[in-house]
Parts: C-alpha cells; structure tokens; sequence
C-alpha cells in the first residue's frame, strides 16, 4: 500500500532504480554530510550499501517523484536468506531472535536536509506502522546513533536511557565489544555515564535525536551498551519495541483501540479480526494520519493499493 498526502507519497520502493535513488541519498547524509567511510566503488557510485541490502525492504517518502526520506527494513525471512541481522554486527541478538513471530530490523534512516521541517518523519512513521500490521511484526528494533566517536558527548541523554529505559533481561540486547574498532577504547561501551542524580532530563532530550526521542515516544527501551562505529563515525545504542506495548496513546490513533496491538503474537486467530478493522479506510489510515500530520494535511491522505510482493534480490540490490 501507499500512503498519499499532495504531493508527498510514502511507500515500499519497487524498482532497482528506485532502490538506487535511496541509497544515493543515504550516501548524501552518512557518507558526505556525516563522515562515514565509503569504498572506492560507493564513492563512484555515490550510493551507500552493505551486504544486507540485498534482501531488505526500503520505505521511501517520495516528494514530486524525489525521494526524501528512507528506511532500510529487515525482517526475519530476509534475515535468514543473508545469515542474520546488520544489527549482529553490534549487538549480541540472541534473546530477541527467540522471540515467536515476525520480527523486523529498522536501519538507515535519513531525510534530505532540504526536507527535515517538513512531514516526511511523520510520513514515514505512518509507512513503518502500515508494514507492522501487514506483516504482523511483533517486534522491532535496530539503533539509534549519534554522529562522531565520543559517546561522552551525549552523556546526559545515553545515562538517562540507561536508568529510565533499559529493556527486561529476557530481551536485553548487549553490545559486542569485541566486534569494535581495535582503536576504540571499551571504556567507552557504558552507558551510566554519569551518576544517576547527576542526569537531567531536560538536558538529557536536547542532546537526543528526533529518532531517539520518536522511539521513545513509541514506548521503546533500550539495550545495554554504546557500540561506537568508527568507520561509520556514529556511537549507537539499540533500542527495542513490542509492537503489542507502543505506547497507548499511540494505538489509539493506530487502530481506535488503546489496546489494539495487544494481541500480535499471542492471540491465535485475533488478526483476521483485528485487520478488518486496523486496515480499513477510516479507523485504520485515517487514524495514522490524525496523530502524525497536521490537520490540513490529515485531511489530504489518500490510501492507494497497491500488489504486496516484495522485492526480489538482485546482483545489482
């Protein structure tokens, strides 16, 4: 499905040359605007990849034909055709991959510079939640970073997750700090920073990213550690959400209901119910778009359908 709003459209790119548009702009934010590495064939290509594209899902916000906005999806089937999760390769994933049912990596995520005061974040948020209900993700999760190699630069907002937002044991991702930068010192990995009463919730939310603060806003909690990216020039943490725990607030709009993801992945059955209702043009789309959009813009929404078959690996992505 897509998702219109005037002029802007967001949905499940269909093409390889489309595929290439976004990598084209991921090259444009993490290689040149944020000083990640590229090999000689991206910086020719001017295109950012890795190996797990090749079977991943890309959401796009296209404006006037242009896309603007991106993320990088990867769910459990396409995780098994490359050998598992980018996510691996910074955290230790075993407790989340035990969970039953669908589960989803989300990774890459930019918007063109030219477009971050506009609606494209909401739009893609609006994206993200019509793919968790039609592939019935039970949970999601991936990292949120910062740019450069001093995680004591954000020591407010990383000790303030860790004491408020740590995930249970029994779905704590950990970091791998053997899989850092020999260069990088491990000291760096902990997230208690500072002192608890040392933490300012305040400074800690200026020092967060819109992706941050938009996780936890979802409900989301966090994994153990910060895995510093040196070739990528980001520190990341892991971040973690049930979809059947997003924050009520946020189901409401979802699906009218403040415990409309309760059932994903317990409830045997309870989708084919639940689907009528969440899919359907008014309580479903409309509900979307009434929380993330402004008004006038809620009221332009469009939903267009379109054949769900994902796209299929090529030599090329």
């Amino acid at each position: 499905m897509a998702i219109k709003v005037r002029d802007y459209e967001v949905r499940l790119t269909r093409t390889k040359e489309e595929r290439a548009d976004v990598r084209r702009l991921r090259y444009k934010i993490f290689v040149e605007e944020e000083g990640a590495n590229a090999s000689k064939e991206q910086q020719l290509l001017r295109e950012e990849y890795d190996s797990y594209d090749r079977f991943a899902d890309y959401m796009a916000v296209f404006h006037k034909g242009k896309i603007v906005g991106t993320y990088r999806i990867i769910d459990r089937e396409a995780a098994e055709k490359m050998d598992g999760f980018y996510t691996e390769t910074e955290f230790n994933l075993n407790k989340i991959k035990r969970v039953k049912g669908n589960i989803a990596e989300m990774s890459r995520a930019c918007v063109d510079p030219e477009y971050r005061d506009s609606l494209v974040m909401r739009m893609l948020w609006m994206g993200l939640g019509d793919y968790i209900l039609k592939n019935k993700i039970v949970l999601i999760f991936g990292v949120a970073s910062w740019t450069g190699k001093q995680p004591g630069e954000s020591a407010q907002a990383i000790s303030y997750l860790y004491y408020n937002h740590l995930a249970p044991p029994s779905l704590r991702a950990t970091v791998e700090v053997g899989k850092m930068d020999e260069n990088v010192n491990p000291r760096f990995t902990k997230m208690n920073i500072l002192p608890k009463d040392f933490v300012d919730e305040n400074l800690a939310r200026k020092q967060m990213t819109p992706l941050v603060k938009g996780y936890l806003r979802l409900g989301a909690k966090v994994g153990k550690g910060v895995f510093v990216d040196a070739p990528f020039n980001s520190y990341d943490v892991f971040m973690l959400m049930q979809t059947k725990n997003i924050s009520k607030i946020y189901q409401k709009h979802f699906a009218g209901s403040p415990d409309a993801f309760d059932h994903l992945g317990i409830k045997p059955g309870a989708w084919k119910t639940f689907g009528k209702v969440l899919l359907s043009p008014v309580t479903g789309l409309f509900m979307l778009a009434e929380f993330f959009l402004k008004p006038e813009d809620a009221e332009a929404v469009e939903r267009i359908e379109e054949s769900d078959a994902r796209y299929e690996e090529t030599n090329d992505f």
